[in-house]
């Protein structure tokens, strides 16, 4: 299915590793190795940051878009998404190195579900607001959104798509949560 490929490999765009590179930084092997938006922002300062998180939030988006586009309904929408993200933690372009998903997703689910993920973005906030660790806050807003969507009543395929999309977040957040647990997750703010 076209759309899909398409959405793997709009995902897979690596913003975070392009615009690091253009700083002289390598973020695979700099802060904590992460292809994505914290990253970028604790090893290259605050507006690198927010460049990458909003074009990785905006390819998510556009994804869906082009499967809505090609008259595919929420199924095709649903399983661009979800390729997209996909594309985002396993690029093929830096061997299947990539972020952990959190920005993608929500550019996929803002087209998929908006009110969903606007509910999912204000755990987010309260949670990293309260706590200043954005990994907790990425994992509560990730636990958040499959209820939330299915609460406002989205398609199967949509509701599908979000709980596998969460599954696969989570999974990636596994190193995240270990240090959390130790006491060494860094806050945000901290530089790498």
């Amino acid at each position: 299915m076209l759309p899909v490929v398409i959405g793997y490999l709009a995902g897979s765009l690596p913003f975070a590793f392009l615009l690091a590179r253009r700083a002289g930084i390598d973020v695979r092997l700099a802060g904590s190795g992460n292809v994505g938006a914290a990253n970028v922002l604790r090893t290259t300062g605050t507006w690198r940051g927010v460049i990458v998180m909003s074009l990785d939030m905006l390819k998510g988006a556009a994804a869906v878009l082009v499967a809505y586009m090609s008259a595919g309904g929420a199924p095709v929408a649903a399983l661009t998404g979800a390729a997209a993200v996909v594309g985002h933690i396993y690029p093929v372009w830096l061997r299947f190195h990539g972020g952990k998903g959190v920005a993608v997703a929500a550019g996929v689910f803002a087209v998929l579900a908006p009110l969903a993920t606007a509910a999912a973005a204000a755990v987010f906030l309260i949670v990293v607001w309260t706590t200043r660790y954005v990994s907790l806050g990425s994992m509560a807003a990730t636990v958040a959104l499959p209820p939330a969507v299915w609460i406002v009543g989205a398609p199967t395929a949509v509701v599908g798509a979000a709980a596998s999309v969460a599954g696969l977040i989570l999974f990636r957040h596994r190193t995240n949560l270990q240090r959390l647990r130790m006491g060494t997750e860094r806050r945000m703010g901290a530089r790498a």
